[in-house]
């Protein structure tokens, strides 16, 4: 979450289209033999115009989590200086502990009993009892409120660990059985090869089905699409190899898996329910004879659930969705369709989802509902949080000012405004608050707490480095898994919240619905929670549009920096964000387009540039330059990409399940999370890799499943990530995947020099100006409106 899902199907109600114009910049010839004259050559802001390019196979679409990359923040202290100050700094840490204290005491008095995690279920609750079960040593509430004088808050800095197998996590980790009996794998091979399936699938089909799988399996073959990768015609044939005669397109049985086979594919394209109508057209499409009843079928055995969501009308306010049996496809049946004591009926719209992100999904809005009407804790005086604010600039002191006052605060901003929640969570970690930050993936991470712990700084640095350590003077980051899991961060209290009182979430837009449901549950009543992110970035990999629904829903305070993204790089991606993909001048050579004819030439011209062109001309090795591509599959994905590349810059026999020494890689530990990483070797253990900073041991078994080259990337793993130099690969057949977030994701990831292997003509212009983010079909904002009032 191969190292990461790919979808069997595509969500085919999402058309893409292409257009014209081109972005203008530099041009590079394309002689035979790589050169940094390629790059010295170039003309800055000259528009180009590439040939015309021959089509090669499809890509596949990126569906993947994003990774993050780590960069460097220059320092500003000063050990001369600090070595001078110690008294003056020991005694104002005296005074803060002495302040914190006092705070801790007075919230000690305060706190009650939190119900966390009341309305989870499925993946999302085991997580949090799997979190529970790893605090240990918990006290009572009563011996804690009845200490004489609440702990010490410790600086929690990164803790130390041990090499460890990787293991799918709790948080990632499907239902069922994780390892399946032997005999029960024998018996569902078997039955498998009898049915003409892949014997390959049996652990999979049994760790789902559980101890009785081949008898559970003989009784309704369809139950093989719950498996990941298996497709309805592939079910259906070996349904047929198995009840002959009586297998049917009319089976109730069928109709029933395939309805919750197109719910699991919509969720993997974001959506966290369906429209009835959409989903009953779907079905009649697949070959449901009768649509109607294999949706009331999933109803009824609980495979699904239904909801009736109130649309909005002028003047109207939606109504709280209630869930019930649906009686057609058009919603007419639908128990509550009629508000009575209204004296008119109003409209609704029916909606079927799957039970484990339509709770998730609950959950959430009852949270965030639940920081937005609850006021949060006086830490600090107003005065003090004044003071702090004053000491800010612009769009920060903003930021300050509305998280003194609410629960819930949104922060959008390129780039450059991640200055901003740094400055927010010095402060507040100053005013005696325990102040996180939570990034999705560890390079996110470290790279934003080297922001933190350089306060001079006013915008990220571009180069890798290794993180700031906390300390008791610096606020921490941490991942968000980490933080959910207790492995980093403060932990938790008795009450089971998380013992923080401020919690900003970096790059918001990647949060799903289950990531953020848990997130919202853990938080104590009266903390404050900041989600900053850039809101024309992809969306997350799971279902949901969690940051975009609350933009929309304008249920509390938004601050937008004011912070421009500076240089040629920052004018090109700020132009793409509105859909413009104009020309902008390079003299550094910040932008370099590289015309190609065929996916093979992107190839050729890729390895050059990442091993000559980009370190002789631009001075970034290629260690330090990451390639995008929009799929993984074709002539030009991240498959024969990392093939050309590993020949070229580590080449080797590949004598460890593909992998040599010192390749670059990308690893899964969890359905939908990647970690970038190095392989250092390999054993009887499985493959030895280093992902950010941490040593982690793949057994054998995971390597083919879970481990892939990383020298490239799609945008999505991409995401959260900056790297000095970026090379982007737009091939011929890589048009239907191009749209507007994903080509300003690709190209923002760049800090210093960007390069695109341009192959798609005036596709990507058009796609630039005419083609949005795919719509997904949520329920946050219905739920959420009844319980907050509109800020607006």
């Amino acid at each position: 979450m191969s190292t990461e899902p790919e979808p069997a199907s595509k969500d085919t109600t999402d058309a893409v289209d292409t257009g014209p114009d081109t972005p203008g910049t530099a041009e590079v010839p394309a002689p035979d033999t790589p050169d940094a004259a390629e790059l010295d050559a170039a003309e800055p802001g000259s528009a180009t115009e590439p040939d015309a390019v021959e089509p090669g196979s499809a890509t596949e679409p990126d569906t993947t989590e994003p990774d993050t990359t780590a960069e460097s923040a220059a320092g500003s202290g000063d050990g001369g200086e600090a070595a001078a100050q110690v008294s003056e700094g020991e005694a104002e840490l005296a005074a803060q502990r002495v302040e914190r204290e006092r705070i801790e005491r007075r919230k000690a008095g305060k706190q009650g009993p939190i119900d966390a995690g009341g309305k989870l279920s499925g993946t999302a609750a085991d997580l949090l009892a799997a979190v529970r079960a790893v605090e240990s040593g918990e006290k009572p509430a009563a011996a804690v409120f009845g200490a004489p004088e609440p702990a010490r808050r410790r600086p929690a800095p990164e803790p130390v660990r041990r090499p460890r197998p990787a293991h799918p996590e709790p948080a990632a980790t499907p239902a069922g059985p994780v390892g399946p009996a032997p005999e029960t794998v024998r018996s569902v091979r078997d039955l498998l090869a009898e049915g003409g399936a892949p014997e390959s699938l049996a652990p999979q089909t049994a760790a789902l089905l559980g101890e009785g799988a081949e008898e559970a399996l003989r009784a309704d073959p369809w139950q093989l699409l719950r498996v990941g990768g298996v497709r309805p015609e592939q079910a259906d044939g070996f349904a047929r190899a198995l009840l002959g005669a009586q297998c049917g397109p009319d089976d109730e049985r069928r109709g029933r898996a395939v309805t919750v086979w197109l719910l699991e594919q919509a969720a993997l394209a974001g959506h966290t329910a369906l429209e009835l109508p959409r989903l009953t057209a779907t079905l009649a499409q697949r070959g449901v004879p009768d649509p109607d009843a294999a949706v009331q079928g999933a109803l009824a055995e609980g495979e699904a659930l239904a909801f009736q969501d109130a649309l909005d009308e002028p003047g109207a306010r939606p109504e709280r969705a209630a869930s019930g049996a649906v009686g057609g496809s058009d919603g007419a049946g639908a128990e509550g369709e009629s508000t009575e004591g209204e004296g008119e009926e109003r409209p609704v719209r029916v909606l079927i989802g799957l039970e484990r992100y339509a709770l998730a999904e609950e959950s959430l809005a009852d949270g965030l509902a639940r920081l937005v009407n609850s006021p949060p804790k006086q830490d600090g005086s107003t005065p003090d949080w004044e003071r702090a604010a004053a000491s800010a600039q612009g769009s920060a002191a903003e930021l300050i000012r509305a998280v003194a006052g609410h629960g819930l605060v949104l922060h959008t901003g390129g780039e450059a405004s991640l200055a901003e929640p740094a400055a927010l969570l010095r402060s507040a970690h100053a005013l005696g608050l325990r102040a996180w930050a939570a990034a999705p993936g560890p390079l996110g991470r470290d790279r934003f707490a080297a922001l933190l712990g350089d306060p001079s700084s006013d915008s990220p640095s571009p180069g890798p480095g290794p993180a700031a350590p906390a300390t008791a003077a610096v606020p921490a980051a941490v991942t968000v898994t980490g933080l959910l899991t207790g492995a980093e961060g403060p932990g938790r209290d008795a009450d089971g919240a998380l013992d923080l009182d401020l919690l900003v979430v970096l790059d918001a837009p990647q949060l799903d619905v289950e990531a953020g449901a848990l997130l919202a549950e853990s938080l104590p009543d009266g903390a404050r929670l900041v989600l900053t992110g850039d809101p024309a970035v992809l969306w997350s990999v799971g279902p949901g549009r969690v940051f975009a629904d609350l933009l929309a829903a304008r249920l509390c305070p938004q601050v937008a920096s004011r912070r421009p993204d500076p240089g040629p790089l920052g004018e090109l991606v700020s132009g793409i964000g509105i859909g413009e993909l104009g020309q902008v001048e390079a003299p550094g050579k910040e932008v370099v387009i590289v015309p190609v004819r065929d996916a093979g030439e992107a190839v050729h011209r890729t390895v050059q540039l990442v091993a000559d062109s980009v370190p002789r001309a631009i001075g970034v090795p290629a260690e330090e330059t990451q390639v995008i591509t929009p799929g993984h599959g074709g002539a030009a994905g991240t498959r024969a990409l990392n093939a050309a590349l590993k020949e070229r810059l580590n080449p080797g026999p590949g004598r460890f399940g593909g992998f040599d020494p010192g390749d670059r890689v990308v690893h899964s530990p969890a359905p939908g999370r990647v970690l970038p990483g190095r392989v250092v070797g390999a054993d009887a253990d499985g493959l030895h890799l280093s992902c950010a900073g941490e040593t982690v041991v793949v057994p054998q078994d995971r390597v083919e499943g879970s481990v892939r080259h990383g020298w490239v990337l799609t945008a999505h793993q991409a995401l959260g990530g900056r790297w000095p130099a970026v090379v982007v690969v737009l091939p011929g057949d890589a048009v239907p995947a191009l749209s507007r977030p994903w080509i300003y994701t690709a190209f923002g990831r760049a800090a210093r020099h960007l390069s695109v292997v341009h192959g798609v003509e005036q596709a990507l212009p058009r796609a630039v100006s005419e083609i949005p983010a795919k719509p997904r079909t949520t329920r946050l904002p219905v739920l959420l409106t009844p319980q907050v009032p509109a800020t607006d």
